[in-house]
Parts: structure tokens; sequence; C-alpha cells
């Protein structure tokens, strides 16, 4: 029975659990699904909810606020390319601060549960942990940050493989990731330059340790010297009382020997 459990956790057979949200992290019905969502208490991957700004659902809030009809609005493709790759740049600088990043995806789906999610996996759990304590509640291009673990580690089962291979019948509504494409040569500049910026923060951060261990020794130096100087001014007073009260005792017995025999001639007479 345990074995079978285990073989179908995650799949179309378990009954009891949102296989989406054990794939993809996120789930068409949220909360009125009837199976089990499992936020994992820990993972090397982080979810940032809905932050990215789709060019599509942009243009659709423009021409609603301005009356027009949403199925006319077009967009400028080379603009929306050009800021999506500075959002990306700017979501890999920001999240390789840290630790080492493994996967950064950018959803391009339009599905509402499923829209303008980053998905960020890391080298180690410690480092999802590190950045979602810090990223969580933020705010990014007037939007606030919603950071949470995701149960995603496989991407291969979680993108979509007709949207990969050219084509989804489904389009951005498609339950499956649709990760937008980014050059290679831009991930491998941004992954040399997060390593260089990692590099000289860990050189600073030893040099500060090296300069607060300078700062110790010569504080303890200072304390010795001066204790060393304590010790040798009251060994000096020890000594100066010492030798005061020796010369006391020699006059006060070279004044009895002096008085002696006068004392002695005085009974005498």
């Amino acid at each position: 029975m345990a074995e079978r459990l285990a073989r179908i956790h995650g799949t179309e057979e378990d009954k009891v659990n949102c296989p989406f949200y054990f794939k993809i992290g996120a789930c068409r019905h949220g909360d009125r699904c009837s199976r089990v969502h499992n936020h994992p208490a820990f993972s090397p991957t982080i979810l940032i909810k809905h932050i990215y700004r789709h060019p599509v659902r942009e243009a659709e809030l423009r021409a609603l606020a301005s009356g027009q009809d949403q199925k006319t609005v077009s967009i400028d493709q080379e603009k929306a390319n050009e800021d999506f790759l500075v959002f990306f740049e700017d979501m890999f600088m920001e999240l390789s601060k840290f630790g080492r990043i493994e996967f950064l995806s950018v959803c391009d789906n339009l599905g509402d549960h499923i829209i303008g999610h980053v998905y960020c996996k890391f080298e180690d759990e410690d480092s999802a942990a590190d950045a979602l304590n810090v990223m969580n509640g933020r705010y990014y291009d007037g939007k606030k940050m919603e950071v949470e673990f995701s149960p995603v580690i496989d991407f291969r089962e979680a993108r979509c493989r007709d949207f990969d291979e050219g084509g989804c019948a489904r389009g951005g509504f498609c339950n499956f990731m649709h990760i937008k494409y980014v050059p290679i040569p831009l991930i491998r500049s941004l992954e040399e330059d997060s390593e260089y910026e990692r590099m000289r923060e860990q050189d600073e951060r030893r040099r500060d340790r090296d300069r607060d261990k300078r700062k110790r020794r010569r504080s303890s130096r200072d304390r010795d010297r001066k204790r060393h100087r304590r010790d040798r001014s009251y060994s000096y007073s020890s000594d100066e009382s010492s030798r005061s009260r020796g010369r006391s005792h020699s006059r006060s017995r070279s004044y009895s020997r002096s008085a002696s025999p006068s004392s002695r001639q005085d009974v005498q007479g």
C-alpha cells in the first residue's frame, strides 16, 4: 500500500494531492481545488508570484482603462523583449546575492493562477530560505513581492513540451509552464558577474574579519600593557613603603642606641 501511494503521489491517480500544484507550484482552481496543496516547509526553489508585468495583460489593462476594445490591443514586441531582458537581469542579480542560482524562469502564461510567476531554484535550501526571508514583502516596480517555497524541483515535468517545441494549442492559457526564452550568452554573462560580485563581497568580509582581529589584538595588547603598568606601579609603591618603613625603623633603633648612655648616666648620677 505504501509503495503504491508513493508511486502515484502527485499524479492523476492521486485523488488526495493536487498533481498540478505538485508539478507546477500553482493550480488554476486555487483554494477551491478539491485536492490538497501541500506547501513545502523548505525547498531549494522559491516562487515570486505575479511579479513580472506581462506585456499582453498590461496592454489589455490600458485598453480597459481607456474604454478601448481589448481584442484590438497590440504591443511593441521589440520593446516588450527588451523590457523582459532588463527584468530578468534585475531578478538574476538580486537573487544571486543569496547564493548560486541553478535555474531562473519567468512564465509567459496568461492564466490568472500563473501569470507573471518567477521561479528560482538555488544550489541549496539555505540560500532559498535567505532569499525568501529578505525578498518577501519588498517592492519591485511598484508591486509588492509575495514569495513562498515551491515544490517544483524538476522543471522538465513543469514546462510545456509543445511550447518548447514551437507551439502549444492552448496558447497562453496552458496549465503547464511556458517559460520565456533567455539567450544563453546572457545567462553565462550574468553568472560570471554574480560570481565576481560574490567573490568581491567575500573578500570584503574577509578583510573586515582581519581588521576586527587586528583591533582585538591591539586592544588585548593595550589591556596587557595597562595591567603591566598597574602591576609595576603597585610593586614600586610596595617597595617604597617597605623602604620607608625600614628607614623609619632604622632611625628609631639609632635613636634608642644614642639615647641609652645618657639615660644610664642620669640614672647613675
